[in-house]
């Protein structure tokens, strides 16, 4: 991979010793719109956009106005917004995938990319938030519904986008544009800051991967002892959307970090397949954008009854804080929904 490397969200990072001439010839090798791979990212993508965008605005509406604001709505609204907010930039990087090239200049080029990692860090962020309060809950109920209150939920969720947008700075400084026959690139400028490759790329993988996912691990792991001492083993149903939430957020973006740190080394490992690799953890890691509204219909309840039921409700009984049946076995209290709930 001597000549370029993709990068996260479809444009190329040049390395030291890369000319904008030598990419821009690579680039006009192939042509997106007679390549059957490029055009099925192309589709998939944007498939992604129109239920990501419609789904997480559904999601936005129902958890913003047509609930009563408790701390899982708290949480659930902060994490559409954030896919939200993801989706519409997507159109910008499509257009980019098919014109192989950008057209949207250099504000837009840096602001674009910080949004994609905005997303994947505050994500990731609100995931540990909700596994450590799942699990506060659940091992301390008496003391999570005096203290788990929805203003100390919304600083909380704050905090965790102050840091998320913190993480995201990197794209703002790095991300340039290079004009070059006609054509203008929207890439990683490494060149002038020795080993920043190496750094970002390891710190997103620990801040925005690895220990989350270890955090987030632990809670869920201590959840199910608990309620298995409690010989609540036959109450799946608040662990569901969690499950897969978690599950679905570590599919997605696996593949993007592994190949991204391959990267680093890239003269080891064989071009195209890089290439490829990352094209595909590009698209899974969009993919995560939409399928967290899709969780909150489908694993909310029973499968028959969800489609007895209108979209609307599916999505508000899906979100709502309507675990009673394990929080029974945790508090005597009759008033515990919405402060010590474990349904996700």
């Amino acid at each position: 991979m001597d000549e370029f490397i993709y990068e996260y969200d479809g444009n190329y990072t040049y390395e030291e010793g890369v000319t904008p001439h030598e990419e821009s010839v690579f680039q006009h090798k192939s042509n997106c719109t007679r390549d059957a791979f490029c055009v099925s990212l192309l589709v998939i993508t944007a498939a992604i956009f129109v239920l990501g965008f419609c789904g997480n605005a559904l999601v936005i509406w129902i958890a913003g106005f047509k609930m009563k604001k408790t701390v899982n709505t708290t949480w659930y609204l902060s994490l559409a917004i954030s896919d939200f907010v993801f989706c519409v930039f997507l159109p910008f990087i499509i257009t980019n995938m098919a014109m192989e090239k950008w057209l949207f200049g250099l504000f837009l080029c840096k602001f674009t990319s910080a949004v994609l990692f905005l997303n994947m860090f505050s994500s990731i962020f609100l995931l540990v938030i909700i596994s450590v309060d799942r699990c506060v809950s659940v091992v301390f109920p008496v003391w999570a519904q005096n203290h788990r209150t929805v203003r100390k939920a919304s600083v909380i969720v704050i905090l965790a986008w102050v840091l998320a947008i913190g993480l995201s700075l990197p794209s703002v400084v790095f991300r340039d544009v290079q004009h070059h026959l006609g054509r203008s690139i929207c890439y990683n400028n490494y060149t002038s800051h020795q080993h920043s490759h190496e750094i970002i790329a390891i710190s997103r993988f620990v801040a925005g991967f690895a220990v989350p996912f270890i955090i987030i691990s632990i809670c869920y792991s201590v959840i199910i002892l608990k309620l298995r001492s409690n010989r609540m083993t036959k109450s799946s149903k608040p662990f569901k959307v969690m499950t897969a939430l978690i599950a679905t957020f570590f599919i997605c973006w696996l593949p993007y970090h592994v190949f991204i740190l391959l990267e680093l080394n890239h003269q080891n490992y064989n071009h195209y397949l890089l290439t490829v690799g990352q094209q595909i953890g590009t698209c899974l890691a969009a993919a995560n954008s939409f399928l967290n509204p899709v969780l909150y219909v489908f694993m909310g309840n029973d499968f028959q009854q969800r489609f007895k039921s209108s979209l609307l409700s599916k999505m508000e009984n899906a979100m709502g804080d309507d675990g009673r049946t394990t929080s029974r076995y945790l508090s005597r209290s009759s008033s515990v929904d919405g402060k010590v709930s474990t349904h996700i």
